[in-house]
């Protein structure tokens, strides 16, 4: 286990060993060229996949300001590396241009552009005030191809009010009706104890923690009159489902595998990782005790076998190369998602979370034998 000194250390190396490959291919306008074509049926998708998810991850760390030495230096490459990235898979005379829509009975670029967008909420200043009016422009066109697109009854509808955020932040035509009426919806399905159904009914996943309560979150905290009088209990209960999570990691790092998208590794404890950057842990929970249950689980995961191709590419699977975990729809683009567990990277490295003693996480406690208060289920 890194010490408490080198622990951001061990997770911006992680990060980058990452994104790295998607943003300089993409910068250098040879995504489609480089990235390894793993389901034939559905890389059409996976350029956009893979930058919109890593974008989604790092963009609270591209936005941190006031940072210095190597880690201020890296910051500001990958910064540009974003820009070139995102005007070559904006523009149509790219070779890296993505697609945003168009099909008759393709969604997926939905998804995406989502994830792309909510990368533009995380980080206003860096990515979308620095943005040069051209891309913007570009972007704009984009996203009104994916706005078309008409989502599922289920998690889907949090893509389309986060594209419709997306166009509000640039500047563009939304629609402050859509994002309210999809939000609303998403928080009918509310199920108890910190949890929503993904539609009427609940999977026993991680999708509450992959999409639903970050970008809920995300979305009315941008639109902070939205269901105004709802906030409070919108983050009741991510905190909850942030302590459920904290919970889940066991003594040695591992954590259930169940539910689909698993190959999305550690994405899994985003919700955590967004607990932590807005300084909204549940109050039992300690930043140290959370960064060192997460360093665990990070570690575990990228000491797997073989989870990086000879060209540094993310292979399907958890702990290793395990392609048999992974759904029809999964690419080597999905996998990207893995990145929003790097949200807290978006504090400063002399935030507490980075900074305490090292301290055991709730199932060290347990499984040592230390005597601790029973967990509880908020009320609905």
């Amino acid at each position: 286990m890194p010490m408490k000194t080198e622990a951001r250390s061990y997770w911006l190396d992680a990060m980058l060993k990452i994104s790295l490959p998607v943003l300089k291919n993409l910068a250098n306008d040879s995504l489609k060229e480089c990235l390894p074509n793993t389901n034939p049926k559905c890389h059409k998708n996976a350029l956009l996949e893979a930058f919109a998810r890593t974008a989604y991850g790092i963009s609270p760390w591209l936005e941190l300001e006031d940072i210095t030495g190597e880690e201020r230096m890296l910051q500001e490459s990958c910064r540009k590396l974003f820009h070139k990235a995102l005007a070559n898979a904006t523009d149509p005379e790219a070779r890296d241009y993505m697609i945003f829509g168009g099909g008759e009975d393709e969604k997926q670029p939905l998804v995406d552009a989502a994830f792309l967008c909510n990368a533009l909420v995380r980080a206003p200043k860096s990515l979308v005030r620095n943005m040069e009016e051209k891309t913007k422009e570009q972007l704009i066109q984009c996203l009104m191809i994916s706005r078309k697109i008409e989502p599922l009854n289920n998690n889907w509808v949090l893509f389309s009010a986060m594209v419709e955020t997306g166009l509000y932040l640039l500047g563009g035509d939304y629609d402050e009706e859509r994002i309210r009426k999809y939000v609303r919806q998403m928080l009918s399905w509310y199920k108890g104890d910190g949890l929503y159904g993904d539609g009427e009914a609940f999977h026993f996943d991680y999708y509450n923690s992959f999409v639903i309560q970050p970008m809920l979150l995300d979305i009315m905290n941008c639109f902070k009159n939205m269901e105004q009088e709802m906030q409070p209990v919108v983050w009741q209960r991510s905190k909850r489902y942030a302590a459920i999570l904290e919970r889940m990691i066991s003594p040695e790092g591992a954590y259930p595998i169940v539910g689909r998208s698993i190959c999305y590794r550690f994405g899994a404890f985003q919700t955590l990782s967004q607990m932590a950057l807005y300084h909204r842990l549940p109050e039992e929970l300690s930043p140290a005790q959370v960064r060192c249950a997460m360093t665990a689980v990070i570690k575990r995961i990228m000491e797997g076998p073989a989870i990086f191709d000879e060209n540094g590419w993310l292979r399907a699977g958890v702990c290793g190369c395990q392609p048999d975990l992974a759904e029809r729809y999964i690419n080597t683009g999905s996998l990207y998602l893995c990145t929003a567990v790097f949200l807290v990277l978006g504090l400063h490295p002399e935030e507490p979370f980075w900074t305490d003693e090292d301290e055991p996480w709730t199932s060290k406690k347990i499984y040592s034998g230390q005597n601790m208060t029973a967990d509880k289920a908020i009320k609905i």
